[in-house]
Formats: structure tokens, C-alpha cells, sequence
């Protein structure tokens, strides 16, 4: 429960963030303009509003259903439906009066804003906390890799060294990039030191969907977790804590590996251990002819890791770098969607609280944050009605064809978006709730 407090803490705190700064995005441009705007809302006042204060003609509130937040703009044909006013004459002050290039700015106001936000916050976070890469030093083991990644040449052990020629620098990344498509060829190192190249089908990007899971995982430690009382494991000085290296000259990198190691030696095991930075060897004979020496292990799955500073200045254009990349790999599994494994993924509030950690983080807040403030961005100027990319689109008409879409136009066309929208939403969030019962 404590966990569940957590994310959604963080949840509702990275929306509401984003979402005030958003409408601010309009409401500031809007009223440069003189342009009146009369509402304000963190989330929406459907059924009411738990807060509501007006100050001049703007009414700032926070409604009760926590679905986002919105700007009211008179004179602008939007999702609320309240047309009333526009059977009236326009008026200098309203949306629909002002010069098209002036509407345009009001529209994309709130997607610029978001941009801009996720840019400064990653040049923020590699300035004051950095950024940690898994060098292939780093993953002592090499990565344990699915079946999928094996049927294509992987194997177990393999690290990654280029990619189409690349050096990687953090071994994570080669998830994404697989993913997102595009890679032709990887070269890899495996754990018997041999290096090979892998040509990666086109496909399989839509095979990983398919899998729903991470490709490359790294080998976790094998730690000895407790030891029993008068074994020969607790005479022979092994403590718990202790990383188990190798067993009988064999490296162990799972239970199953362990038991199949124990039978190499007759009478006992010779353990190469790692405590703290020293590396130390142990026999253990056996307590029994059933081979028990006393001991139960425990996987820890830390990952060593490199971190790479950064001045203010250098943050600047590799914080700039870092968005465009999130944006880029974002925008290209985008064409997923439309297909019956990516769809089958697609996730509301419960997928999105999930990508928080577990306990408060604020680099990783942060770094959540960014993320969703540019995919925000990116989904708002998709050119569907209802969303600022739809309105874009109507204005863009409006400017190439010096003709502008009527009122009633633009009324059904944001319903339809509207209901298409509403549709995706219950969609997404129901897979949430089928998930949690599955």
C-alpha cells in the first residue's frame, strides 16, 4: 500500500506540474493578445470544483476529476461545448476575432511549453546529479538474454560492443534501439571472449512487443544469504553477504548452475568468493552425501554503473540531446500502435504510475517528469480535434487557404475528437484493470 501511496503521489504531483504549465501556455500568450480567458482549472470541474476564486475575468480553480486541466478561451470552439456565445457577434476580445497567425501562437503555446520544460529539466538533472551509464566493464557478467534474442544469435554472457558500426555507450540502450527499429547489425563479446557479429532481422522490433518484456537483463549477484549454525559452510568462514564467484572453477550465475557445479567435486566445493573488494577462495567439504554444506543463496540485482559529470555549461546541449533522442525513439515506436501486439500494450494512469520509483526519488522524479512532458507535447500535436495539434491543423488550413472552417465545423469535428479521445482513454486504462486482475 505504502508503494502504491507513492507512485501515485508522484503521479499526481508530475501532472500537475505539467498540466498548470501547459494551460499556462495558452493562458499567457492568450492574454498578451487581449484575448479573454475565462477559466483556469487544475484538473476539471466535472461534477464540481474542490477550489474556485475569480480575479478579473478569469476564473482560477481545481475541479474534482483528476483528468488533466484545461483553460477556458472565449470565443474558441473547444471540448467544453459551450457555444452559446458564439450565436452572438464577435467580439475584439474573443478568440475567434483575432488575426490567425495570433490564434496559431495561442494553440501551440502549451506545447512549446512542454518542449521547452522537458529539455530544461534533463540539462538540470545531468548538471546537478549527472548521468549513470552500464559500461560493458560494468556488467560483469554480460546480460542473460531472452529466447527471442537467441533464436537471432545472442547468448547468454554476450556484451555489447558497437552497434551498426557504434560504439555504445550504455549497454542498457540496446533494448530501445532494438525496439525502435532500424539497427542492421551488433557486435558483441560473449563470455567466452569470442566476438561475433548479429544481423537483427527487420522484424524485431515487433517481435519484442510481441514478448512484453525486456530482451537484455543483466545477470544479477549470487550472494550467500544465510548460513546454519554448525555447518561446514559457518566453519569454513563464509559469512552472508558473500558474492559465490565460481564453484569447483565454474562460473555460477543461477541456482541451476550452482547444483550443476556442486557435482564436478566429490567430497566438497571450492568457492571463489567476493567480499567487499577483496576476492577470497574457500573449501567447504560436504555436511552429507545429499552434498549439503549449510548455506541458502540470494539473488541481489544491483547493477554496477559509470557516472559521467557534467559542467553547466556541457550540460546544455547534452541535456538538449538527451530530449531529442527521448523524443525521437518515442515518436518511432509510435508505430506500434497500430498494431494488434502494440495496442494490446498501450496503458492510462496505472502504466504511467508505474514508470515512478518505488520510493522518493528526486532524480528519478525528475527524469520521469521530462519524459512525460515531452511525450505530452508530442501527443497534444497529433492533428486530431480536441487536441491543440487539431486546432493547429484548422488554423494551418485557415493560412494556406484564406478560408476559414465555420463554427458548426468546427463544433462537430471537436466532438468527433472528443469521442474519439474519451474512447482511447477508457480503452487504456481499462488494460490497466485487466492487467491487475490477470
Amino acid at each position: 500500500m505504502e508503494v502504491f501511496l507513492i507512485k501515485a503521489l508522484q503521479l499526481i504531483l508530475s501532472l500537475s506540474i505539467l498540466v498548470i504549465l501547459h494551460e499556462l501556455g495558452h493562458f499567457v500568450p492568450a492574454r498578451l493578445f487581449g484575448t479573454r480567458v475565462e477559466k483556469f482549472y487544475l484538473f476539471f470541474d466535472w461534477p464540481f470544483s474542490l477550489f474556485k476564486k475569480k480575479i478579473g475575468d478569469t476564473e482560477y480553480g481545481v475541479g474534482a476529476l483528476p483528468l488533466g486541466g484545461y483553460v477556458k478561451i472565449s470565443g474558441m470552439v473547444d471540448e467544453s461545448f459551450d457555444t452559446e456565445n458564439l450565436k452572438n457577434e464577435p467580439q475584439d476580445w474573443e478568440f475567434r476575432s483575432k488575426p490567425a497567425w495570433q490564434r496559431l501562437i495561442i494553440m501551440l503555446g502549451g506545447v512549446i511549453v512542454n518542449f521547452i520544460l522537458g529539455f530544461l529539466i534533463y540539462m538540470m538533472i545531468l548538471s546537478v546529479w549527472g548521468k549513470d551509464v552500464v559500461t560493458k566493464d560494468d556488467l560483469t557478467y554480460g546480460f542473460k538474454v531472452s529466447d527471442t534474442m537467441k533464436e537471432i544469435g545472442f547468448r547468454d554472457g554476450d556484451k555489447i560492443l558497437t552497434t551498426d558500426g557504434n560504439e555504445i555507450e550504455d549497454q542498457w540502450d540496446i533494448n530501445t534501439m532494438l525496439l525502435t527499429g532500424g539497427l542492421q547489425e551488433v557486435e558483441v563479446i560473449g563470455a567466452d571472449d569470442a566476438i561475433r557479429k548479429i544481423r537483427i532481422p527487420e522484424t524485431i522490433g515487433l517481435e519484442l512487443i510481441k514478448n512484453a518484456a525486456p530482451s537484455f537483463l543483466p545477470y544479477p549477484d549470487i550472494l550467500v544469504d544465510s548460513i546454519a549454525d554448525g555447518s561446514s559452510a559457518a566453519s569454513s568462514g563464509l559469512l552472508s553477504g558473500d558474492v559465490l564467484l565460481t564453484v569447483n572453477g565454474k562460473r555460477v550465475l543461477s541456482y541451476d548452475e550452482f547444483d550443476e557445479a556442486k557435482e564436478i567435486n566429490v567430497d566438497y566445493l571450492d568457492l571463489e568468493l567476493k567480499r567487499g573488494n577483496e576476492i577470497i577462495n574457500r573449501v567447504v567439504p560436504f555436511d552429507n552425501e545429499d552434498k549439503i554444506v549449510g548455506l541458502t543463496l540470494v539473488t541481489a540485482n544491483s547493477v554496477n554503473t559509470t557516472q559521467i559529470n557534467y559542467s553547466f555549461a556541457e550540460s546544455i546541449p547534452a541535456g538538449f540531446d538527451y530530449g531529442l533522442k527521448t523524443l525521437s525513439d518515442y515518436v518511432i515506436s509510435m508505430k506500434y500502435v497500430f498494431t494488434r501486439e502494440g495496442a494490446s500494450q498501450l496503458g492510462g494512469f496505472g502504466t504511467i504510475g508505474k514508470i515512478f520509483p518505488a520510493k522518493w526519488d528526486w532524480q528519478a522524479f525528475w527524469k520521469t517528469t521530462a519524459f512525460l512532458s515531452i511525450i505530452l507535447a508530442f501527443m497534444n500535436l497529433l492533428p486530431i480535434p480536441a487536441l491543440d495539434g487539431g486546432h493547429v491543423m484548422f488554423l494551418l488550413y485557415e493560412m494556406v487557404s484564406g478560408r476559414k472552417p465555420s463554427d458548426k465545423f468546427l463544433e462537430y469535428a471537436t466532438l468527433a475528437g472528443f469521442i474519439l479521445l474519451i474512447s482511447l482513454f477508457v480503452y487504456a486504462n481499462g488494460m490497466d484493470v485487466l492487467r491487475a486482475f490477470s
